[in-house]
């Protein structure tokens, strides 16, 4: 802020003419011209000198007067209120009722930039988070020391990591691509893995959100995993995974679903029933004794 100056105007008279207020001649005398007529020095003093808002003494009309908005002091008056400097030719604050030199205003009412320690002058570029306060260069990250200015950043404790830093420095890695994971993925063997990373060995379908099973730590389809490594039942020559709740019957080397593992002639389930072996047949008791 700016205090502006004010002042009368003074002059002097060489033909007869008198104060407005006392009548006295105001030949070879100074004198003040106001809008209803002259007056002279003590007139004027008395009758329009404003009174300073300091020392509530009047401002005569040889004292440089300041005002700042309806105060109005002498020179050596203004002055900051908290180091005493004067004001006359500084830029200033008012704080309520207080003027305040820059200086002394940044001190008290200004944050302190928890960098460096110094005070964030009003108007400067500054970042605050989490109730602390940076000079715009002074918020830097840790790793790469570079400021982050208006950048996304992540918080670590004390410190403060622009996003490649970060992902770089903590963020876990894809165990297929190598790549870091930002947002989302799957954990399988407690690795990471890209949703999209994460496939059928054999097909490569995705098997984010899908039922899977693993061979020598490798992930399959169900699918998969049945063509290439399960057993096949011996009635219907089609995979034995046990998924989805599916049970079956081994005898010696060969195996069966259970609503496959019938008798060859009536076709009767042996599910918990006995049996009769009969070269790659399998019948129940009473269809065996027929033969």
């Amino acid at each position: 802020m700016q205090a502006g100056e004010g002042g009368p105007q003074t002059g002097t008279m060489t033909e007869c003419f008198d104060c407005d207020n006392c009548k006295e001649s105001l030949y070879g005398r100074k004198y003040i011209q106001m809008d209803n007529g002259p007056y002279c020095i003590p007139c004027y003093d008395a009758h329009f000198a404003n009174t300073c808002d300091e020392c509530k003494e009047l401002i005569g009309h040889d004292c440089r007067e300041l005002y700042y908005e309806d105060r109005h002091y002498h020179e050596h008056c203004f002055r900051c209120f908290r180091c005493d400097r004067s004001l006359a030719d500084e830029p200033f604050t008012c704080q309520g009722e207080e003027l305040l030199c820059n200086d002394c205003y940044c001190s008290e009412f200004s944050s302190k930039c928890i960098a460096c320690e110094k005070t964030v002058m009003p108007g400067s570029r500054k970042l605050e988070y989490n109730g602390q306060t940076w000079h715009e260069h002074c918020f830097i990250c840790s790793s790469c020391q570079q400021p982050i200015g208006s950048r996304s950043f992540i918080p670590d404790n004390k410190d403060y990591y622009c996003v490649p830093c970060y992902e770089s420095k903590f963020a876990p890695r894809c165990t297929r691509c190598k790549k870091t994971l930002t947002k989302g993925g799957v954990t399988y063997r407690d690795e990471p893995w890209h949703k999209e990373c994460f496939v059928c060995t054999g097909c490569k379908t995705p098997l984010a959100g899908q039922q899977f099973t693993s061979q020598d730590d490798n992930p399959y389809c169900i699918k998969c995993f049945g063509n290439l490594y399960a057993k096949k039942c011996s009635a219907c020559t089609k995979p034995i995974t046990g998924f989805g709740g599916g049970k079956y019957v081994s005898f010696e080397d060969r195996h069966w679903h259970h609503n496959c593992f019938n008798c060859a002639r009536c076709n009767t389930s042996l599910v918990g029933k006995g049996f009769i072996p009969d070269n790659d047949e399998i019948l129940c008791r009473d269809c065996s004794s027929d033969l």
